[in-house]
């Protein structure tokens, strides 16, 4: 392997003009996106009560601090190729990179924030504001912080996913482990872990196959022998590098469209707990919103009626109990029906009393908010499952207002886009070296070609872009490391296997060691706050 200090013609030692532009660009973005939210977040929170400022800039501190690692794992290695076979230089192929992320983050949808989010026990996320809720902030966040730095330090891919969804079930069994026996079950929701589990485990063996036969498809199509072998002194031809940019670009979007929504998910949850007189319900939906939430809620309700049994009606004030264990439970009986049917009107009601969201007064803010999210959980049990075995019509009517509940609660403000975009370019700047190492020289016993930088990054940008779409996280780590180590296997490079070795051990190691990590933080934090 080449010694990087010692070869000067190394792709991470070469320099180029746009180097000299590096610097003052960075301060300049850094500075403007720092002033936007500081005047974002200062106009959100001009009208908020008894903001503990200290607490919240500690937690807003912590959970960008995850995001800052996110970047020198996650984000380095959509790098890697194109500084690896000098298609770009590193510096600018970092900026590129972050720029293309920051597009990722802001146009993201915040399907895959609130999916990760939902693996958290019901009860923490609706008292998120209590010691137990800020407990389970800062403990799945110092959990993840720790792992990642860990892996980073031993230049090991690691993924910040795979992290984060180990963390969040340590703190639901923690949770559960603490809960007096026959009282609050909620703990981990293993139905949607299952699924969560599944895209991160399955994702690295796609990366794996699909890159190692694009690859051997490429080299039936494309007979250029200086496509499959290893970098030479000096940028690729043009076509080969328009190439690398373009998946480089794609694997940075969708990376941003996907791995950034789950700092996005924490932050707003941190927002919640601490100031929920601002940001527990969406102040800015469109001036129509309430009237098609009315809409929507009356239809809803015409539905439910269908499927009460009539000796199954549950009394108004017995509403709210039967809904809350049909969620925490996650099991629909013949009283939910008519429980979740008194219980939505009874909340519309609450909602149709004020012109705006903006309008409900502070001290109802809070209580408005659980009740609605609480309706939308026990409206996953019908819309993801139709348990009710509804007619198309009704189903679509809980469909509907199950939309209109979500755009209540479950919103995230475009500064706290820009604070995650940051985030992640920064730690992306910093700490990329150590991994595009890793991924260049470090998979197989021959140095990554630039038929193998494209197909393994072509095959991680739509595997991510496919999971982002679907709501599901993905490891951009695993799924392009992998897609390298196929490349490799496919070309008859060879693997080096003590770094195969060592990435699967992170791999196998990570979800029980966030978990046991998450655990006892929890237990430590429950008692501190």
């Amino acid at each position: 392997m080449s010694d990087v200090t010692a070869d000067r013609s190394h792709p991470l030692e070469t320099r180029h003009a746009s180097a000299k532009l590096f610097l003052p660009i960075f301060l300049i973005v850094l500075l403007a996106g720092l002033g936007y939210i500081a005047y974002a977040l200062g106009n959100e929170l001009a009208s908020a009560e008894a903001v503990p400022w200290i607490l919240l800039g500690i937690a807003l501190l912590i959970a960008l601090g995850f995001e800052f690692v996110n970047g020198f794992h996650d984000t380095a290695n959509a790098v890697a190729t194109v500084i690896y076979t000098r298609s770009l230089p590193a510096e600018f192929a970092v900026i590129w990179s972050g720029f293309f992320n920051f597009l990722g983050v802001l146009t993201s949808s915040g399907a895959v924030a609130f999916g990760v989010l939902s693996l958290l026990p019901v009860e923490l996320i609706l008292q998120v504001g209590s010691g137990s809720g800020l407990a389970m902030v800062f403990a799945l966040l110092i959990a993840a912080i720790i792992w990642n730095l860990g892996t980073w330090y031993l230049g090991l891919p690691s993924s910040s996913s795979h992290t984060l969804v180990g963390s969040i079930m340590g703190v639901g069994l923690a949770n559960q482990f603490m809960a007096p026996s026959g009282s609050a079950t909620s703990g981990v929701d293993w139905s949607q872990a299952t699924n969560v589990g599944l895209s991160l485990l399955i994702s690295p063996i796609i990366g794996f196959i699909l890159s190692a036969i694009l690859l051997l498809v490429m080299k039936l199509l494309v007979k250029n022998k200086e496509l499959y072998q290893e970098p030479k002194k000096g940028a690729p031809p043009l076509w080969i590098r328009a190439i690398l940019i373009f998946t480089c670009t794609g694997v940075s979007f969708a990376h941003g469209s996907n791995d950034g929504q789950k700092g996005m998910g924490l932050i707003m949850l941190i927002l919640i707990g601490l100031v929920p007189t601002a940001f527990a319900l969406n102040r800015t939906p469109d001036v129509n919103y309430l009237a098609a939430y009315k809409q929507a809620a009356a239809q809803v309700e015409t539905a439910l009626g269908r499927y009460v049994a009539p000796n199954a009606v549950v009394e108004a004030a017995q509403a709210k109990a039967e809904v809350a264990a049909a969620v925490r439970n996650r099991v629909w009986n013949e009283r939910t029906a008519s429980a979740l049917q008194q219980y939505i009107h009874q909340t519309s009601g609450e909602v149709a009393a004020f012109p705006s969201l903006t309008a409900v007064p502070t001290h109802l803010v809070t209580n408005i908010r659980n009740d609605i999210y609480l309706i939308g959980e026990a409206l996953k049990l019908i819309d993801k499952q139709n348990l009710l075995k509804m007619e198309p019509t009704d189903l679509q009517a809980v469909k509907n207002y199950h939309s209109a509940v979500d755009n209540a609660t479950k919103f995230i403000p475009t500064w706290v886009k820009v604070a995650v975009a940051l985030a992640l370019g920064l730690g992306t700047m910093v700490g990329w070296r150590r991994i595009v190492i890793t991924v260049g020289e470090k998979i197989g016993q021959t140095h990554l070609s630039y038929g193998q930088g494209a197909a393994a990054e072509l095959v991680a940008m739509a595997t991510i872009a496919s999971a982002d779409h679907l709501g599901l996280p993905v490891s951009t780590t695993h799924v392009l490391s992998s897609g390298v180590a196929g490349t490799m296997a496919a070309n008859g490079s060879g693997l080096q296997w003590s770094t195969v070795r060592n990435m699967a051990a992170a791999w196998i190691l990570t979800l029980p060691a966030s978990i046991a990590l998450s655990f006892v933080l929890f237990l430590i934090l429950r008692q501190v706050f």
